[in-house]
């Protein structure tokens, strides 16, 4: 909901001067959803001066409303203003013909996936022949801990990130499979580490599960994540080829971006 301040003066600033404020304002949601208090003090600006940034972003629906009540967020209209830059995206154009080979070869959902903040955004989709999981639509987010792409994307992180992550967003429980506790999502992220592979196991949508695998940039560092999601038993079923194909699909992707294997050993070591 729009906020209503009281009347204030206009404001004095220059053209220049507000677009700057407003581009703080987003450049703090960001990271996340965000009270008008928290911006305030983020900011360093006067309650007033936020209140209009806010009324005038979500007039221009570039920030909406977020899911806690009193929260902001950053709006869809951001995506599809940038959707010319995100089709320069690396990551999504050598992605596109291996996601197509892989939903050839299985029928279900495949995604592309970047971190924003402290979400998953979804970048690219193409949708399922049997069933469309409706959970993560292009332009659609899920928080870091829930989600075979999201968490394949937390596992890489710093665990600076991760620190953050724990003290800064409550570990929501969208099914009884989530993982909400930060000891729950810990195990859940060392397999990750260990396997190479995030396992979605109905903690998004009941009855649906999903696999997914981080891809790597030339520096080492995650880039993105490749899931692919469906019906339980089609995705985690001994006869599915999801687990393989999008390991070996975002393997592929990682070695086209120039990253080689042995980049993140030697930077750990």
């Amino acid at each position: 909901m729009t906020p209503t301040p009281d009347k204030v003066p206009a404001t004095r600033d220059s053209p220049v001067a507000v677009l700057s404020k407003a581009g703080a304002l987003l450049d703090c949601l960001a990271d996340g959803e965000l009270t008008a208090a928290e911006l305030t003090v983020r900011m360093g600006e006067p309650r007033t001066t936020v209140y209009r940034l806010i009324a005038s972003l979500c007039e221009l629906e570039l920030i909406d409303a977020g899911s806690r009540r009193g929260t902001y967020r950053l709006g869809l209209k951001l995506l599809r203003l940038g959707g010319i830059v995100m089709a320069s995206f690396d990551e999504r154009r050598l992605a596109r013909p291996i996601m197509e080979e892989i939903h050839e070869a299985t029928g279900e959902t495949v995604f592309l996936c970047i971190r924003r903040g402290l979400e998953a955004v979804c970048i690219d989709r193409i949708d399922g022949t049997r069933v469309q999981s409706l959970a993560l639509k292009v332009g659609g987010t899920l928080p870091l801990h829930a989600g075979a792409a999201s968490r394949a994307l937390l596992a890489f992180e710093s665990e600076a990130l991760l620190e953050r992550y724990i003290q800064e967003r409550p570990l929501e429980a969208l099914t009884p499979h989530t993982p909400t506790t930060p000891a729950q999502l810990r195990e859940a992220l060392g397999e990750v580490r260990r396997s190479g592979i995030a396992i979605s196991d109905q903690d998004v949508t009941a009855g649906i599960a999903a696999v997914g695998a981080p891809i790597f940039g030339l520096d080492g560092q995650i880039r993105a994540a490749l899931s692919t999601s469906g019906i339980r038993e089609e995705i985690l079923g001994a006869q599915s080829q999801a687990t393989q194909l999008t390991a070996e699909g975002a393997a592929e992707i990682s070695r086209q971006l120039g990253y080689r294997p042995t980049d993140r050993m030697e930077k750990h070591s």
